[in-house]
């Protein structure tokens, strides 16, 4: 399976998808004994159906997570697996437990390398706070411990593991999702030969809190964004820039960030590949690497589970050039945004078009819009967003000077002001001497919010470094926007005099 071509999607199984839950834990299980029965799923999804969880892609079930609650005294002490399972597959759920036990995750064999082990593991987790449950808990197998076992003792071997001077495809995985061993399990599962009969007992513990929606359809109360300071620098080759994208998104997806944005024209370095005989010509042979970075960046933002806001780059569309962002999906959807208003410099010298859409995307993080740098100072945009539902507004943009910033920036507070939604900025430092017109850049990325009660005095959340490369993470408490909204000093989107004005589209 191409990562690029994959459709993702959490889901709660239901017992129609018994046949694909077989089949794949046929696939996976073949060594000990395959799927469980019928019976055995149709219990878990009766007795706890948010604890079972689906990956699809475009229909297929590729990945499931099994779960039950227990009791945390009993199975955080020796335990076996019959203790959870007997022997004709009966799954012992105990609906008043206080914590999670973990029964299986398995991915087919065509989706490995997609992280979405990670994923399940991450939906788990977050039952485990909407449920107001103390832990996780589970029995890991240590299936690579047979190749050690005369050279060493379960409790070496499971140190060896942690230190990672051994791999182990289990242990390894549990311990990189925040999981700690607090005991070895002896006789766990006794016919697991390769494992000894040994198995580690794993736990996750929560910080608590209420539930209130169902796992899959909830909504993200805390946001975490990660802006991009990019640095502008030569470039040898398209796979140098790749590595740095994919370095920065590899950072940002380890703190778990929902969001990356990266600023306009980041891979405008790429034109300094070649001569060329007017800036016209330099901006369409940058064009024709944009196919190549929206897909290598959808690769990326299903890999590392986190939505990509692209920056920006030309699109040659039927001879038009136009300046597009993309939002890539986590899920492998795409979404794009087209700069709506061009600069004079875009328009002379590389004879860039405007879009004419402006749209609000659904993510599972929240409602986004995308304005790209000169669009955020047209403040009809973002109130027609506003409408739509807007609560993150992403805008990567691309100056040269400090007044040239400060257009954008101070737009981007009264945007964020007008319209009661948090505001990202993204731009690039440095200089390209080589490149005609993107010779000096200045930028200090921010992060951006309403100017009320519950958020900073001065009305900034976080803010960079001035022209210098970094990386800039935030947490967007989005329940804040919702009591803004209801119960704010001031009510912009509230009150509004409708009766006297409108904004609207022609198109």
């Amino acid at each position: 399976m191409s990562v690029e071509e994959a459709r993702l999607e959490l889901c709660n199984l239901s017992k129609s998808q018994y046949p694909e839950i077989k089949a794949l834990m046929d696939e996976v299980y073949n060594e000990l004994g395959g799927a469980w029965p019928k019976h055995t799923i149709d219990y878990l999804i009766d007795e706890f159906p948010e604890g079972q969880i689906g990956i699809v892609d475009e229909g297929k079930l590729v990945g499931i997570a099994l779960s039950v609650q227990v009791d945390h005294k009993r199975f955080s002490n020796p335990h076996t697996y019959e203790d959870i399972v007997d022997s004709n597959d009966n799954v012992k759920h105990q609906a008043d437990g206080d914590s999670i036990y973990g029964l299986d995750v398995v991915i087919a064999h065509s989706h490995r390398g997609m992280r979405l082990g990670r994923r399940l593991y991450d939906a788990r987790k977050e039952l485990c706070r909407q449920y107001n449950l103390r832990a996780i808990l589970a029995g890991g197998r240590i299936p690579q411990y047979y190749k050690y076992a005369d050279q060493m003792t379960p409790t070496e071997y499971i140190s060896s593991v942690d230190r990672k001077e051994i791999y182990d495809p289990i242990l390894s995985f549990q311990l990189a999702n925040d999981f700690q061993v607090t005991r070895l399990l002896k006789k766990y599962l006794p016919d697991d030969d390769r494992s000894g009969g040994y198995a580690t007992l794993l736990e996750w513990n929560n910080i608590l809190y209420e539930p209130t929606e169902t796992v899959i359809e909830s909504r993200k109360t805390t946001v975490r964004v990660g802006a991009v300071q990019w640095l502008m620098r030569p470039m040898q080759s398209v796979e140098e820039m790749m590595q740095q994208v994919e370095y920065f998104v590899d950072t940002v997806s380890d703190y778990q960030s929902d969001f990356i944005v990266f600023p306009e024209f980041f891979n405008a370095p790429l034109m300094g590949l070649a001569e060329h005989q007017s800036q016209t010509e330099a901006i369409r042979f940058l064009a024709g690497y944009t196919e190549q970075f929206r897909e290598e960046m959808t690769r990326l933002a299903i890999e590392y589970n986190a939505n990509i806001i692209t920056g920006s780059m030309p699109l040659n569309e039927d001879g038009i050039i136009y300046n597009v962002s993309y939002l890539c999906h986590r899920s492998g959807k795409v979404d794009e945004q087209r700069k709506v208003h061009i600069t004079p410099h875009e328009k002379y010298d590389w004879v860039i078009q405007g879009g004419d859409k402006v749209s609000v995307f659904d993510t599972d993080a929240g409602k986004v819009g995308i304005l790209i740098c000169y669009d955020v100072e047209f403040p009809e945009l973002s109130r027609l967003m506003a409408e739509q539902g807007l609560e993150i507004l992403f805008v990567p943009f691309w100056t040269d000077t400090k007044n040239s910033y400060l257009r954008v920036r101070l737009c981007a507070q009264a945007r964020a002001i007008e319209n009661e939604c948090y505001v990202v900025i993204a731009g690039s430092v440095g200089n390209l001497p080589k490149v005609d017109s993107l010779d000096v850049q200045y930028s200090q990325s921010a992060v951006l919010t309403p100017s009320d009660y519950p958020f900073s005095h001065d009305a900034i959340l976080s803010e960079a470094t001035a022209n210098t490369e970094m990386l800039l993470f935030s947490d967007l408490d989005m329940d804040k926007l919702k009591l803004l909204h209801s119960e704010g000093t001031v009510q912009n989107l509230k009150d509004r005099r409708h009766d006297l004005y409108e904004v609207k589209v022609k198109k």
